[in-house]
């Protein structure tokens, strides 16, 4: 899923609108962007951004497609309490659960302005979104400090607290707290002292948990921090006029 040298091209002359998602695992597709709504169906897709080479998984039915997912839990089945190098890289399948990388993000939200849709489920089935007009990563030099715009959505606001604060490690600790952020909410993250959100951290199954420290998979305006939830992604496209 990582740095590898060159780029395959593949026939693309078949029938697109005939392949299901599986079919559609590493297509070709232009350097840097997700295809846009109308040209394909969702799946995963290898994304050139420079020499670096990453799989992820293209949104194409939802709020126009175009959509490229960041993260997502789902069921548990990836431990997201990590070092600094997994963060970087990425690590998970994209077409479960699965962190796409800081540097790939990095790279992505470089080459232009991008805005963030996040996806929350609790274990009732209860959905709500948060949208953020612009989002980005600086590079690792400035340990991909986050850049957040406006929020509009019925989740509520559980992100731009974190704005400006580069991200957290339980190898790197950057967080504004006296003691390890990533350590108590196991995960990683923009921590500040500590967290609102915890989309990295522990799938506890069920929602309601008690622990010591708050670390599961949380975002503190829907449901609260002891609420750890069935579902959240976090998907960025290029920002439309």
């Amino acid at each position: 899923m990582r740095e590898r040298e060159g780029s395959e091209e593949e026939d693309s002359s078949e029938e697109e609108d005939s392949c299901s998602a599986e079919e559609l695992v590493g297509l070709a597709v232009p350097p840097s962007l997700c295809p846009q709504a109308g040209h394909s169906q969702s799946g995963v897709y290898e994304l050139q951004l420079g020499r670096l080479q990453v799989s992820a998984w293209c949104e194409q039915q939802l709020e126009g497609g175009g959509w490229t997912v960041i993260q997502r839990r789902q069921d548990g089945s990836v431990n997201f309490f990590t070092t600094w190098q997994h963060y970087k890289v990425g690590f998970g399948r994209p077409d479960g659960e699965y962190w796409l990388g800081l540097e790939p993000v990095h790279q992505l939200t470089s080459r232009g302005d991008h805005e963030l849709l996040v996806l929350l489920e609790d274990w009732g089935g209860r959905g709500a979104r948060a949208h953020y007009d612009s989002f980005s990563l600086e590079p690792e030099s400035d340990h991909y400090r986050l850049r957040l715009g406006q929020y509009h959505g019925d989740a509520g606001d559980s992100l731009s607290w974190h704005n400006d604060k580069p991200f957290s490690t339980v190898d790197r600790d950057r967080d504004s707290y006296s003691g390890n952020c990533a350590l108590y909410q196991r995960g990683g993250w923009w921590y500040h002292a500590c967290a609102h959100s915890n989309l990295n951290g522990v799938w506890h199954r069920g929602g309601h948990y008690r622990n010591r420290y708050q670390d599961g998979v949380y975002w503190a305006e829907f449901r609260g921090g002891a609420y750890s939830l069935k579902k959240a992604a976090m998907l960025i496209r290029p920002a439309r006029p």
